[in-house]
């Protein structure tokens, strides 16, 4: 068992399975070119296959070492479901499952700490990605009901429903062809169609957008600093800082009354 436990938690085991990872992607990739199949197709499945077991092996050696505790960390889950959805067979209704085997590959994010990080990241961020999210529904519906009442009799197939109204404010929103293709063209007939597409173009994509980035790097820098925690490496916080400058104080003024001390004979002399 130490062996075992020694063996799946060791840095060349680790690295071995991230290269074995690498090996598999592009086995993947090369099941998909006819002439390569055509050409070493048995080669490409025996390796595929030898890969799988190996990685069979691995969530395997993890349960037996970790048993109830494997199921504590959801990374080790997910390299389970992976490996499971792996082994069920790519035949009949289930045909859909050979294309699902390049899910191996995200294997990658469970084995590499600053992959893991930013995924962590991104799942803390949900909450206030929520927010914005609603706020930017919020200024999507009062433009596409304020785009269909301008502009809706004259540009029908941009503008003609609150459906279509979204959908062309969306293309706006990522700036493709927003201006030659819809903005220009309303502007031929309505000459101050600027004066409502530069604000929502604004708000949308400098302001609101940029507020999901602002919150997905806030919380991928508290995930790393949960991480430096659960390491035993945290920086010192304000209060510890404190207390370590009041105890270097402490230690200057005990070394002081120890210089005086020890003076004082010299000078009685």
């Amino acid at each position: 068992m130490d062996f075992l436990k020694n063996l799946v938690e060791s840095k060349r085991f680790e690295r071995a399975i991230i290269a074995l990872i690498l090996l598999n992607a592009i086995t993947l990739g090369l099941e998909t070119s006819k002439a390569v199949m055509d050409a070493a197709g048995g080669v490409i499945e025996l390796l595929d296959h030898i890969i799988l077991a190996v990685f069979v092996f691995e969530v395997v050696a993890r349960l037996v070492v970790y048993r109830l505790n494997f199921f504590k960390d959801p990374w080790r889950i997910f390299d389970l479901l992976i490996v499971v959805i792996s082994l069920l067979p790519a035949t009949g209704n289930l045909s859909i499952m050979r294309a699902l085997r390049v899910l191996r590959v995200m294997r990658m994010v469970a084995m590499v700490p600053s992959m893991r990080r930013v995924v962590n990241g991104l799942i803390g961020s949900l909450p206030g990605m929520g927010s914005v999210t609603l706020l930017l529904c919020l200024v999507f519906y009062v433009a596409a009901v304020m785009a269909t009442r301008l502009y809706g009799e004259d540009f029908e197939e941009f503008f003609g429903t609150i459906g279509a109204s979204s959908y062309t404010l969306f293309q706006i929103m990522t700036l493709e062809g927003w201006s030659g293709e819809v903005v220009r063209p309303v502007m031929e007939k309505h000459p101050l169609a600027w004066a409502f597409f530069l604000p929502f173009i604004l708000v949308t994509t400098f302001t609101v957008l940029n507020l999901f980035i602002g919150i997905i790097v806030s919380a991928m820098e508290d995930s790393a600093k949960e991480e430096e925690v659960e390491q035993g490496n945290a920086p010192a916080t304000a209060d510890q800082q404190t207390q370590i400058l009041e105890e270097l104080q402490a230690l200057r003024r005990e070394v002081a009354v120890l210089r005086q001390s020890t003076a004082a004979p010299v000078a009685g002399e």
